[in-house]
């Protein structure tokens, strides 16, 4: 890289000067995006695309790769593979590595992912008996690894024949893959089409297109990448405990000011520059040590972010006047929620192997953050950081050289500093790495840092910059900003790149007041007015409380099975929080009894001792302790009463004592983010620094403004599906002005309109100037669909999905449900064809071997989120077979409700086999069951249990037989899918079910059992994941 940096200031302005001090690599992200194409006035086909693509390729360095078969695809593997290594295998070699570590069935994705992420070296034993490294990548010296392109490569050896648009081998293994369409298709198509390939043939023959890293996809106008574990797997109700993906996770390329590279050619000589692509390949993706790993690989501008920070610390080592000075820093200002944990993590890891770096110190300002972020470092790389419970642990880890990266709290650090005159740390080379520390506390940190530590760089991380603007004019005026803290700006990445690139979600800002006005009274009577206690007016409380019952469904989507969202409510204080957790209650308890609560909300509540409060001025959420020794003995009580509340519901034993509280904290973020819990009540926990994608509202009756708003409202905008296109505030005061305020200092003057979402009444008008549409264009004078040819069946798709994606926007204003010209039937109707035409294409696809009909996106994922389930099925049939007339319609509502559900119509056969074992029938009732309404629904339901649990046994039955399966070790398997939201494809559980048959038999018979086998339980339990909870299922007790 080339680094332009100042040394020095000019002796008559005091301004820097800039010099070349170090050329080096070219910087993996280009300074400027490159001029995108002018439009040619002919047509581009996708065999057009394709060929420029190769070509650009070929002129930068790529060779061409034309093979046929597999067999020469393996060759060119081996053949690449001893000129890295400057080896040549006998074949008796080759046979033995290859089916070890390239061919083994056994080897799953991840294994393989694992492979070329953490360690792309093998110890082989020769035939002479010596041993010899052999490398797949060659890291350190990126540019001796050798790339090639192949297209149009056809198998015909997995479930169907596929033929694969554009593959790069880097030495002789396929490790990105390109899938091109043509100019006006939509993006989804493509990476619908590798989803495909995943699971019909990339495992098939020897498997090497499982070692694919990175996915581009591309329309030749548009262009995005992603990881290798990014798929369709976030629509179960426990995506929130296993992590989700989605095409929403895809990412697009950008030069170093966040300028998009999006058309096809731009792309292809920037991202896949030889350099550049090798890079990301060796040392900027992430393969997470979870249970069930993610590939995640970084984006322009965490690349950009980490460069510039590693550029720093080599300058300053070849310039060692700098160390220990503001110069040796600086900052990076990357937007709330767009991944600086990970960001930061990729600094530290390669900061750490520097020469000459001893020490890296990542240092958060609060204890909730170092478990955060321990938690968050290890799952990038397993005991990859050191973390310090207390301040002895951290003197240890300093002072052992074999602890390369530490993670600790100001307040542990500046102990040790206090209680240490002298330590060996103190002239050691150290970087420090802040995350967001803007507390009070920081001010005396930094002149602790500055004055014992002598070879220091001090780095920090922030979604919120302090600016002159938004400053705290009090404490010490040399660090009231973010730069004068940490030396100048090295990157920004700010909300407005964010949302315009997808990586978070707008804000959609809605005000329910009531605060009643003040009359006549001049502005300085309103100020004397009590404000606090009418804040705290029980009745205003109460219905601010009723208001969130009465809308929380609507706002959070949420639904009876664990779907939708969940939400914090931020309070003004501990009295305020305490006072809506009580009026929650109360309301809640009143319809429990009155018999009018539909599901009982869970709600948990938090607070600490926070010893400085809020900084309004700056608008600096206030930092609340880890400890409760500071509450009053009334707060405090009700804080172990709402504890005691919670470890009712769940079953668990927490307090407001040390360890307990510590625990109870943990466990309240684990199931907030597992939507076990539906709302957590806070004072300032948990509006800086809490990460969820299941979160997507927050209910505010606090003061918020500048730094604190901004932290707060991006709790809410996590991506995660289709579903979740917004995050959700809904005010209890007027905040409009701070809301203004906030966006035009922490994006720009525009950031409004990017920002925040349009007004309700341009949803509304695009709605229905739709539903129009579809009146008139597809429907008769009776008001009947009447799709006349495919291009109608085409066109009503669209209009349709058009419709869906408006209706999941308006649901969540209040007034919709009166503008709504839709009527329940009618959606039905449209809703039930739409499916019959998704399922129709698809078959039509599958049964010409061809692609889904490229320009049609089915939004059944938005569907999904509004459609019946079965609890509503069986209250029909127990209603039916109530005996008061309601029979004779209920079958029909039933065969309607489950074709309009895409999780349902399915299951149609099996479902309407029960309906009718129940007597309910086209004709009407045979049987009847009058009685007490509760009774008649527990006899339903058990009669429902019992049927599902015969047809489950039965189905699982057949799956072992026709396998030749091991029937326990299926049920586990079984039991893990429904515990953990899918089948594993990963690990020994598939594997231990399958018969003795050697990994290596003729014809990778083992590989292709085990992939059909996964592909059949996945079947089985998508059949029955919205029917059941768990497995197994447990037998009706009805008449014992």
């Amino acid at each position: 890289m080339t680094v332009d940096d100042p040394i020095a200031k000019d002796t008559a302005t005091g301004a820097p000067t800039y010099g070349l001090i170090l050329q080096g690599p070219e910087s993996t992200v280009c300074s400027e995006a490159p001029a995108a194409p002018a439009a040619e006035g002919v047509y581009q086909s996708e065999a057009d695309l394709e060929a420029g693509l190769i070509d650009i390729l070929t002129h930068q360095g790529y060779d061409r790769l034309y093979v046929e078969t597999e067999a020469e695809l393996v060759a060119n593997l081996r053949a690449k593979l001893e000129e890295l290594n400057g080896i040549e295998f006998t074949d008796a070699e080759w046979r033995r590595f290859s089916s070890e570590n390239v061919t083994n069935p056994a080897l799953t994705v991840i294994d393989k992912t694992r492979r070329i992420q953490d360690d792309p070296v093998v110890a082989f034993q020769r035939d002479d008996g010596s041993y010899k490294n052999v490398y797949f990548l060659d890291r350190d010296h990126i540019h001796r690894n050798r790339l090639q392109v192949m297209n149009q490569y056809e198998t015909d050896e997995g479930t169907h024949k596929n033929r694969y648009d554009v593959t790069v081998l880097v030495n002789g293994l396929p490790l990105v893959h390109i899938e091109l369409k043509r100019r006006g298709v939509r993006l989804r198509e493509a990476f619908n089409q590798i989803e495909r390939y995943q699971r019909e043939s990339f495992w098939s023959g020897s498997g090497l297109f499982e070692f694919v890293q990175v996915f581009v996809i591309s329309n030749g106008t548009s262009t995005k990448y992603y990881g290798n574990t990014v798929r369709w797997d976030h629509t179960h109700p426990k995506a929130g405990r296993r992590g989700a993906s989605s095409f929403e996770f895809t990412s697009w390329w950008t030069d170093s000011r966040n300028r998009r590279i999006a058309d096809l050619e731009g792309f292809a000589r920037t991202f896949l520059s030889k350099g550049t692509l090798l890079m990301v390949l060796t040392h900027y993706c992430v393969l997470t040590a979870e249970d069930e790993p993610k590939l995640l690989v970084m984006r322009p501008y965490q690349i950009c972010a980490t460069e510039r920070i590693l550029n720093r610390i080599l300058v300053s080592e070849l310039d060692r006047r700098r160390l220990g000075t503001v110069d040796a820093g600086g900052y990076v200002w990357h937007t709330t929620g767009s991944g600086k944990t990970l960001t930061s993590f990729k600094c530290a890891q390669l900061a750490s192997r520097m020469e000459g770096v001893d020490k890296v110190m990542f240092v958060v300002d609060r204890k909730d953050l170092d478990y955060q972020t321990m938690k968050e470092y290890n799952r990038f790389q397993r005991d990859a950081v050191n973390g310090s419970a207390d301040t002895r642990a951290l003197d240890a880890n300093l002072r052992d050289d074999t602890k390369r990266i530490c993670v600790t709290t100001i307040q542990k650090l500046s102990v040790l500093i206090e209680k240490n005159s002298k330590h060996p740390i103190y002239d050691r080379h150290v970087v420090f790495i802040f995350d967001e520390c803007h507390r009070s506390q920081f001010g005396k940190m930094h002149k602790d840092i500055v004055k014992k530590f002598k070879n220091y760089h001090l780095f920090g991380f922030t979604g919120t910059p302090i600016f002159a603007k938004n400053a705290n004019m009090s404490g010490d005026p040399t660090l009231r900003t973010t730069e004068q803290a940490f030396g100048d700006r090295l990157h920004s990445y700010t909300i407005v790149n964010a949302i315009d690139d997808g990586n978070v979600l707008p804000f959609r800002v809605s005000y329910y007041s009531t605060m009643k006005p003040a009359g006549d009274l001049g502005d300085d009577q309103v100020e004397a007015i009590d404000r606090e206690g009418a804040l705290l007016a029980p009745e205003r409380i109460m219905r601010n409380a009723t208001y969130i019952l009465d809308h929380y469904d609507q706002n959070t989507m949420r639904k009876a099975d664990g779907t939708g969202f969940t939400s914090i409510l931020a309070t003004d204080g501990i009295p305020m929080a305490r006072a809506y957790y009580q009026a929650l209650r109360e309301r809640q308890d009143a319809r429990e009894d009155a018999g009018t609560l539909k599901r009982r909300l869970k709600v948990a509540m938090i607070y600490s001792f926070a010893a400085n409060g809020d900084d309004l001025e700056a608008g600096i959420i206030a930092d609340e302790s880890m400890s409760t020794d500071g509450l009053s003995a009334s707060d405090r009580e009700a804080l172990e009463a709402a504890i005691a509340d919670y470890n009712a519901t769940f079953g668990t034993s927490y307090s407001t004592d040390g360890k307990g509280f510590d625990n109870y904290y943990k466990d309240v973020s684990k199931r907030l983010k597992a939507r076990e819990l539906d709302m957590l009540i806070v004072v300032d926990m948990f509006l800086t620094g809490f990460d969820s994608k299941t979160l997507n509202t927050l209910w505010v009756d606090k003061n918020l403004r500048m730094h604190g708003l901004i932290q707060a409202f991006s709790r809410t905008n996590r991506i995660l599906d289709s579903v979740k296109t917004f995050g959700n505030i809904v005010c209890f005061r007027d905040l409009s002005a701070n809301v203004d305020e906030s966006l035009e200092l922490f994006g720009d003057e525009e950031a409004g309109g990017i920002v925040l979402l349009k007004p309700y009444e341009e949803y509304l008008s695009e709605y229905l100037e739709i539903v129009d549409e579809i009146r008139e264009r597809f429907m008769d004078d009776e008001g009947h669909l009447a799709l006349l040819g495919e291009s109608q069946q085409k066109a009503f798709v669209g209009a349709f999905g058009a419709l869906l994606r408006l209706r999941n926007v308006l649901s969540v204003f209040d007034q919709f449900k009166a503008d709504d010209v839709i009527s329940p039937r009618m959606l039905q109707d449209l809703q039930g064809t739409y499916l019959d035409l998704a399922d129709q294409f698809k078959r039509d696809a599958r049964a010409e071997q061809a692609d889904i009909v490229d320009d049609l996106v089915f939004e059944i994922e938005l569907i999904r989120q509004v459609e019946v389930n079965i609890d509503y099925i069986l209250d029909l049939v127990m209603r039916a077979r109530s005996g008061n007339g309601e029979d004779k319609v209920a079958y029909d509502k039933i065969k309607r409700a489950i074709a309009t559900s895409p999780q349902l119509r399915d299951k149609a056969e099996l479902i309407l086999e029960f309906v009718e074992r129940m007597g309910v029938t086209p004709e009407g009732a045979t049987e009847t069951d009058p009685g007490e309404e509760g009774a008649r629904r527990s006899r339903v339901d058990a009669a429902w249990s019992d049927y599902v649990r015969e047809q489950v046994e039965s189905e699982l039955d057949a799956i072992v037989a026709d396998e030749h399966l091991r029937g326990d070790e299926v049920r586990r398997v079984v039991s893990y899918a429904f515990d953990a939201g899918g089948v594993p494809e990963t690990g020994t559980l598939v594997q231990a079910c399958l018969p003795k048959v050697s990994r290596f038999a003729k014809g990778n018979a083992y590989g292709e059992q085990r992939h059909r086998v996964i592909a059949r339980l996945q079947e089985f339990y998508d059949r029955f994941k919205t029917l059941i909870r768990r497995y197994p299922v447990e037998a009706s007790h009805e008449g014992d």
